[in-house]
């Protein structure tokens, strides 16, 4: 019966041209910041600030899947719904020490041929800012990518020096991120989180 059973899912994961129904269409990367006495509430309004509060996120790797369209944050919550389960690549980070630094990031890094997967990073930091974060983001993605298209590049590289090879390669088509820094309140919590929210 069990067997039957999982047979059964398997079909009904698939759609007609047998690709599993399970792999994101669209993608949407936000960002938000929020602050509050209590940690929870302040990343609460981190996610409302986001537009993504309404979701229950659950938290997925690093896979940019083939075939997905990358589309803006206004016509991405445009299909969020409250309640709904949101399967998202998501970075956070909190604290409640005043005046400190925080950022959390993600970085995309695209192939040129769209019917490969890409990569998506996560990263968190203390003291760095919205752009040093958001080039290691970037470059963790990239480098990632690189590796499983076979492009050598030297990790000890600067992010210009290695951005340049990803340019001149007509393998990798697109590399950026989506970042979210701010300086911690006094008197509470600061949250900063950053997410790549998939759409089905």
């Amino acid at each position: 019966m069990a067997v039957t059973q999982n047979s059964q899912a398997t079909r009904s994961a698939e759609s007609t041209n047998g690709q599993s129904m399970l792999v994101p269409k669209k993608i949407f990367f936000t960002k938000g910041v929020g602050h509050h006495k209590h940690e929870l509430r302040s990343f609460e309004l981190a996610l409302r600030d986001a537009s993504i509060e309404k979701c229950n996120i659950v938290h997925v790797s690093s896979i940019f899947p083939p075939n997905c369209e990358l589309i803006s944050k206004n016509e991405g919550v445009k299909y969020i719904y409250p309640g709904m389960i949101s399967f998202a690549v998501t970075a956070r980070i909190s604290s409640n020490e005043p005046r400190r630094l925080i950022a959390a990031s993600i970085g995309c890094a695209i192939p040129s041929d769209s019917s490969t997967y890409g990569y998506l990073s996560e990263y968190y930091a203390f003291g760095q800012t919205e752009k040093e974060a958001g080039d290691t983001a970037e470059d963790l993605a990239a480098a990632m990518l690189a590796s499983t298209l076979g492009i050598e590049i030297d990790e000890d590289q600067s992010w210009d020096e290695k951005e340049e090879i990803f340019r001149i390669s007509d393998k990798i088509v697109k590399t950026t991120n989506v970042t979210q820094s701010a300086m911690v309140e006094k008197g509470g919590y600061t949250t900063v989180v950053a997410a790549g929210v998939f759409i089905f």
